[in-house]
């Protein structure tokens, strides 16, 4: 997985889960800082780490 494919993966995560339409900084509270339910991060976390064993199950992918 690149650093770009890696960063789509949690801006998609970020907005099916909790909402929030990007990660990138954009230097206003009201747009850097989100109120979410703890279920709702729960969630965003399980696809995370589901996302990251599906990629590890990839044929060729090393861990370390």
């Amino acid at each position: 997985m690149t650093k770009d494919e890696f960063s789509e993966l949690l801006e998609r995560i970020a907005f099916e889960q909790l909402g929030i339409d990007t990660l990138e900084t954009r230097r206003a509270d009201s747009l850097d800082f989100h109120d979410c339910a703890v279920w709702c991060l729960r969630d965003a976390l399980i696809a995370a780490f589901d996302a990251g064993v599906e990629h590890a199950r990839r044929p060729g992918v090393l861990l370390s």
